[in-house]
């Protein structure tokens, strides 16, 4: 398995509060785009999305109170794991990073390593400036940092 870990960032909630919002799997369909959400469901456990004619099922496998959540795909063109991890930085806020192990051939590695990691950084710095009240960088101007609260 090819393993992937995003940086590290500083979200302005705390350690309980942001692993809440994570949590429900159902939390994570109000962050997407209306034109997405047609093409997503979800319960407390499970999320499953079609894209581009691909569908993608994930389900929660472990929940460590305030710590961390692991993902893993459950119907995928691709196996993986995704470790989301939730680490108290003092002062009311988290260290929030990103941790992916998936079952990718060798040219899948080559050609899109480095995209995933830009997307792993990227989830990190969208939910810093949101929680900081700022509009993530490349997010379409019909999004307001309140609609992530």
């Amino acid at each position: 398995m090819a393993h992937y870990e995003s940086k590290h960032g500083i979200v302005s909630k705390g350690q309980a509060e942001l692993y809440m919002g994570f949590v429900d799997m159902r939390n994570l369909t109000g962050m997407l785009p209306d034109n997405y959400r047609n093409s997503v469901t979800a319960d407390f456990d499970s999320l499953s999305a079609t894209v581009q004619g691909f569908t993608l099922e994930v389900r929660v496998d472990e929940r460590r109170p305030y710590d961390r959540i692991r993902i893993v795909s459950s119907s995928s063109p691709v196996e993986f794991c995704i470790l989301i991890h939730f680490d108290d930085a003092g002062m009311g806020k988290t260290d929030f990073h990103l941790e992916l192990d998936a079952n990718l051939n060798l040219m899948m590695k080559t050609m899109l390593g480095g995209k995933i990691r830009q997307g792993l950084d990227g989830i990190v710095d969208a939910l810093v400036a949101v929680s900081e009240g700022r509009m993530p960088e490349g997010m379409p101007s019909a999004f307001k940092p309140e609609d992530f609260r």
